[in-house]
Parts: structure tokens; C-alpha cells; sequence
């Protein structure tokens, strides 16, 4: 391969221009290519493009260098490299206006700007639309823009610059005298430069190599990474994140506009928008899909909803070996789910090595909105994390213990794959809605089943005993519901029945006050248990009790009575009169019974079910003393209070006996006790 030839200019030194391209700091013009941008004429940004044998591939090409005479300087204005074309769709964001105020600040402290966000959330688009409209308007004398996927390709791209720029012979040094040729010289004129390092992989890969910090210099670096290096003296980094509402249905209206396709009802671009959690690529790709099918938005909409069709399918497809293929739209290069691959590729090999792919597995059938750091660093979590180490990445070992947890967290931030604030214990964790779908859809379904029910137990055990924390209820609630729409089926089992997180879910509601709610819920589980089960299942009948309690709850004793005399012949035939349920539900119908105003019959009940207790259990168990209070209670509540307060004493004597007296049910005992006798007039 020969050197790309170069047009000569006879007749211009360095240092002269035409009238046509104005007064300038340094070498004249170079020859417009139809855009404003000054670029060599081999450069199509083709991938493989390469000037003066260098391709920009992160794989250094050693070309025998030509003994002729030396280069001549680019002249100024001039483009190194090739920045992609505004996308359809592109939206003035409000990260566009402050990459603008920021680099176009005369005399500011902050001359590098890291674009930081999840892959496909448009960094590239903001920092070339930026690049391209400066350079176009005169601002810059020379705009170099370096594909930052490698190290080697850093140098790469720097070389190319000190060839075209300086008139230098491509070697091992290239990249450095370019970065020294950076700096303001008094023995040349001052440049305007930008040099923009797109989808930087490593922030250890610059190392040695950012742009120098002067002020007639900029730098822009893109990258999905979050780590600290990446900041510094001159350098701030600004996260991106997806488009609004707004923003994002007008992306999909101009794309769609764009492309002949018919105008779409209302609020169907927003809800799409929505479904597609604002995220600029799949907006774009989904658009694309649209257009290529000929469908709209609504049946669209339908096919994403459809989780029996997997996201990869509902996107443009590119060829693959052989295989013919879509063209993605924008010159896009890769489709949303390989977007994040690699960043779970080198997530997975940073420490604690093979961690972050199963972290990223649990958060994926999760509240996208915010997981509480308990749910993923607890036991349960710190089990599955261990025993699904990605393989041939992680090395066997012990169970990790918290701290490598919380590490699988921060480097799973470090990447832009999850947003990870501590500080925010309930809701710690956030991550985008499309990244779980296509973390689920890379599992198979045995294995989706096993990570639901790890995260139920997750859940479980991260839920307090006492529910003060009203406001972390209602994130595990929410957690719950985002697990029951990511796998509902797997909560279920005939033989186990419904998972417990389930149950403590519905009733979370209820012993936070929301017992309408609470009905509501066991509503629908008694519904799915039913349906599920069967009606004699041991778990249909408990969500018929609880269905039952929180009706009385809500203000339907009467309704709860009746329920509950249901369930009870039903209890009575599936499990027997003796069974520990049955007996449950004969103090629970006794109970509202009394509460339905009829309190001779729930003493009357609770008199017969004290004798099955004392049978059944023995006069010691709990559950035989709970008895003893229910009827010394409802004795009370119909009229005689001297027996009851005369029960409660006798009670009380044997829960000191048998519980101790700091047990909660003989402090019960004792607050009975008091309240009876003063209803009885004794002292």
C-alpha cells in the first residue's frame, strides 16, 4: 500500500491564504468539501480508512516508510478523522447547550469534557454535532476526531494527526510530537484546535496521552466509564443520560416524518417512547423497524409487549458472516443488546473478577427505578453471586462477602450499566429497563426461574420484621411488582406454593395503613392461587384468609364473618378439624364475629375452640394461651367483666410461668389484666 496521495500547492506557502477562507493564525485553506469541513479526500470513514498507512482499527499496520521529499503541513482549517453525521432524529438537549457554554468560554479553567452515560444514550451524537457545527462556523482551525476503542488506536489516530498536520513521517514517536505540537508555541501561530476521543473503552488507555490543558485548546472524550480518572486538572465529566418525554417523541416523529412514514395517533409516539425507556438508540433502531415493516406504532407496540419475542427481534438485524441482513440507520454500528455487551464483557473482568455479570442478572428482574442495597448485598444475593461467577473469568472460591458485593455494584456503575448511589440506601440501585430485558433474554428459562426466586428470597430476607420504615416498604413493594412482571410464573410452584415475598408484600400494605390496598392485593392472590393451585391448595386457602382479615380491615365485618365461615368448612374438609389452620381460622372468625357486634357468639366460639386447643396442643402452647385471652376478651366485650378480668389473672400467672415476663404476650397479659379490672370497678 502506497502513501494516499496529497494535492500540492505550487504556489502557497505556510502561513498564506485565499480570500475565500479569511484571515487565520495559520496555514492557508485547504480545499472545502461541500460541508464546511476541510478533510483529505481518502477519508470516507470507512472503518478500515487509513492515511499515510495508519488504519484506524487499534492495530498498528508497519508500512516500509518511502524515501521522498518531506510532507507539507496540512494547511488550516483542517479535519483529522471523520465525525458521524447529525442523526434523523437528533435533539438539542440541555447537555448540548452546556458543552457549548463550557468549550466556548473565553479564559475557563475547564477545557475537557468526559460525555459519560450508558451505551446508546447519544454522547457520540452531542459530542459531533458539537464538533462539527464549531468547526463549520470558524471557531477552530483544526478539529481532530479519534475512535478512543483502544489504546493503540489512540495512537493511531494521533499519528494520522502529526502526519497530516505536521508533514511527518509516521513512527513510534508520531503521537507524542503531535500532542507537543498541542501546546502554544510563540515560534508558530496560536491553533484553535478540538480534539474529540470517541467511545473511550479504558481510562487507563490515555494514560500518557490526553491533550494538553491550554487555552486554545479543547478536548471532548465520550465513554460509557464513570472511574475517578477520568476527571482532573482542566478535565469535568458530565453524565448523560436519556432523552425526555418530549424530546423523545419528537425524535421518533422526525425520524418516521423523515421516512414517508404516515403520522401516527396521539400519544402513541409517547407511549412508545416510554416503553423504550427514552433511550436515544433504541428510539432510532425501533423507528427503523417501524418504517422497514410497515407497521405502526400500535402494533409495534404490541410485538414489544409480547415478551415471547425477544428485543433483538423487534430491532433492525445486521448481517452476520453469510447472512443478509438490515442496515442499521445512522451509520449505527452495532444494535442496542451488543452495545452493552462489551460493556459487560469488561465489567466482568474487573474486580472482584466474574461478579458483575450475575449482579447485573439480579437487578434485571428488579424495580428499574431503585433496588435497596440490602436486596444485593444480603446472603441470599452473596450466594448466587458465587456460585454464578462467569466462567473463565472468576476464579471458585468462598462465598463473597459484602464488600465484593458493593465492589460488583461500583464497577457495574463504573461502566454506566447501573446507576449505584450509596447514599440512598432504598433506593441504591437504578438501572434501564432495556438493559434488563436483554440481560434476561441471554438466559435460558431454567435459569431465569432459578434468578426470579433468588431475588424473591433476596427480598425476603431484606424485609424488616417490623415495618417502621414506611418509605423502604414501599420500595420492596415496588420490587415485588417489578419481580412479578419480570417472572411471575417462577413465584409459583404447586408443590411450595406462591413464594412467601408475595404474602409479605400484600401485607406490607395493609400494616402500613393502606388496607384497602391490602385487600386489594390478596384480591388478586387468592384469584392467581385459585387459578394456579387449585381451590383446596393449602396456599389458596391461606390468601382466602387473608383476603378475608384485611375485608374486616377495611370496614366489612360482617363480610369478613361470612368469608371466613366459608373458609372454615372448606378448611375443615381439606385439611381437617385439627390442623393448625383450621384452628386459625376458628379464632379468626370468632374474632369478627364479635367485631360484626355479635359478641355472646365469638365468646360461645371461642369457648369451644379453648377446649380443641387444650386437646390438640397441650394447656402450654401459645397458641392455647392466645385462646385463653380471645375468650377471656369476648366474655368481657358481652357483658362480664368480672370474669374476665378474673381470667386474665389466671392468665397471666401462667405466660410469667411459661413465656417469661418480658415476652410480649404477658405484657399483653398485663395491659389486659389492668383493663378489665377497671372495667369490673376493681382496684
Amino acid at each position: 500500500m502506497g502513501w494516499i496521495p496529497r494535492r500540492r500547492h505550487k504556489d502557497r506557502r505556510p502561513g498564506e491564504r485565499t480570500a475565500a477562507t479569511g484571515p487565520s493564525c495559520g496555514p492557508g485553506s485547504a480545499d472545502d468539501d461541500g460541508d464546511g469541513l476541510h478533510a483529505v479526500a481518502a477519508n470516507t470513514g470507512a472503518a478500515t480508512a487509513s492515511v499515510g498507512g495508519i488504519a484506524n482499527t487499534g492495530v498498528r499496520i508497519d508500512l516500509p516508510v518511502r524515501q521522498e521529499a518531506s510532507r507539507r503541513p496540512a494547511p488550516w482549517p483542517h479535519l483529522v478523522g471523520n465525525p458521524p453525521g447529525r442523526a434523523l432524529g437528533f435533539q438539542e438537549r440541555a447537555e448540548s447547550s452546556r458543552l457549548r457554554m463550557v468549550l466556548e468560554t473565553e479564559g475557563t479553567a475547564v477545557v475537557g469534557q468526559v460525555l459519560s452515560g450508558l451505551g446508546g444514550v447519544g454522547k457520540t451524537q452531542l459530542a459531533a454535532d458539537y464538533a462539527r457545527t464549531a468547526f463549520a462556523s470558524g471557531r477552530l482551525d483544526v478539529l481532530v476526531w479519534v475512535t478512543a476503542a483502544s489504546r493503540q488506536a489512540i495512537i493511531d489516530g494521533y499519528t494520522r494527526a502529526a502526519v497530516e498536520l505536521l508533514g511527518a513521517e509516521p513512527d513510534e514517536h508520531s503521537a507524542q510530537r503531535f500532542l507537543a505540537w498541542l501546546q502554544p508555541s510563540a515560534a508558530r501561530a496560536m491553533c484553535r484546535w478540538l480534539v474529540v476521543l470517541d467511545d473511550l473503552a479504558d481510562p487507563a488507555d490515555l494514560a500518557g496521552l490526553w491533550p494538553p490543558a491550554c487555552a486554545s485548546g479543547r478536548t471532548v472524550v465520550t465513554t460509557r466509564r464513570r472511574d475517578a480518572a477520568l476527571t482532573g486538572p482542566g478535565r469535568r465529566r458530565v453524565d448523560v443520560g436519556v432523552f425526555t418525554s418530549a424530546e423523545s417523541a419528537a425524535a421518533l416523529h422526525q425520524v418516521l416524518a423523515g421516512r414517508g412514514h404516515p403520522a401516527q395517533p396521539p400519544g402513541q409516539l409517547e407511549a412508545l417512547a416510554e416503553e423504550l425507556g427514552f433511550l436515544p438508540l433504541a428510539l432510532s433502531q425501533a423507528a427503523a423497524y417501524i418504517t422497514d415493516a410497515g407497521l405502526d406504532c400500535a402494533a409495534y407496540r404490541a410485538r414489544l409487549a409480547d415478551r415471547t419475542r425477544s428485543l433483538a427481534g423487534l430491532l433492525p438485524r445486521p448481517a452476520q458472516g453469510q447472512e443478509a441482513g438490515d442496515t442499521l440507520p445512522d451509520d449505527q454500528a452495532a444494535t442496542v443488546a451488543a452495545t452493552w455487551s462489551l460493556s459487560i464483557d469488561r465489567a466482568d473482568g474487573l474486580h472482584p473478577r466474574g461478579l458483575a455479570r450475575p449482579m447485573l442478572q439480579l437487578t434485571a428482574v428488579l424495580d428499574p427505578n431503585g433496588i435497596p442495597q440490602a436486596v444485593l448485598t444480603g446472603t441470599v444475593a452473596r450466594h448466587y453471586l458465587g456460585s454464578h461467577r462467569t466462567p473463565g473469568v472468576g476464579t471458585a472460591g468462598p462465598t463473597p462477602d459484602e464488600q465484593d458485593a458493593e465492589a460488583a455494584l461500583r464497577v457495574l456503575h463504573r461502566l454506566s450499566l447501573i446507576d449505584h448511589s450509596p447514599a440512598q440506601l432504598a433506593t441504591a440501585v437504578r438501572v434501564h429497563q432495556l438493559v434488563q430485558r436483554t440481560t434476561l433474554e441471554k438466559l435460558v428459562a431454567a435459569d431465569r426461574d432459578q434468578l426470579s426466586r433468588t431475588a424473591a428470597d433476596a427480598l425476603l430476607e431484606a424485609w424488616p420484621a417490623i415495618g417502621r420504615d414506611t418509605d423502604l416498604a414501599q420500595v420492596l413493594r415496588a420490587n415485588t411488582t417489578g419481580l412479578q412482571q419480570a417472572a411471575a410464573p417462577a413465584l409459583w410452584n404447586h408443590d411450595e406454593g406462591a413464594h412467601g415475598v408475595l404474602f409479605q408484600s400484600a401485607t406490607s400494605l395493609g400494616e402500613t395503613g393502606q388496607v384497602t390496598a391490602a385487600r386489594t392485593a390478596y384480591t388478586d392472590l387468592a384469584a392467581t392461587a385459585h387459578d394456579l393451585l387449585g381451590p383446596d391448595h393449602p396456599e389458596t386457602l391461606a390468601a382466602r384468609g387473608n383476603l378475608a382479615y384485611w375485608r374486616g380491615e377495611a370496614g366489612d365485618a360482617a363480610g369478613a364473618a361470612a368469608a371466613y365461615e366459608e373458609l372454615l368448612a372448606d378448611c375443615l374438609r381439606v385439611l381437617g378439624p385439627d390442623h393448625p389452620d383450621t384452628l386459625a381460622a376458628r379464632a379468626i372468625l370468632a374474632y369478627w364475629r364479635g367485631e360484626a357486634g355479635d359478641a355472646a357468639g365469638a365468646a360461645a366460639a371461642a369457648e369451644e375452640l379453648l377446649a380443641d386447643c387444650l386437646r390438640v396442643l397441650g394447656p402450654d402452647h401459645p397458641k392455647t394461651l392466645t385462646a385463653r385471652g380471645n375468650l377471656a376478651y369476648w366474655r368481657g366485650e358481652a357483658g362480664d367483666a368480672g370474669d374476665a378480668a378474673a381470667a386474665a389473672e389466671e392468665l397471666l400467672a401462667d405466660c410469667l410461668r411459661v413465656l417469661g415476663p418480658d415476652h410480649p404476650d404477658t405484657l399483653t397479659a398485663r395491659t389486659n389484666l389492668a383493663y378489665w379490672r377497671e372495667r369490673a370497678g376493681l382496684e
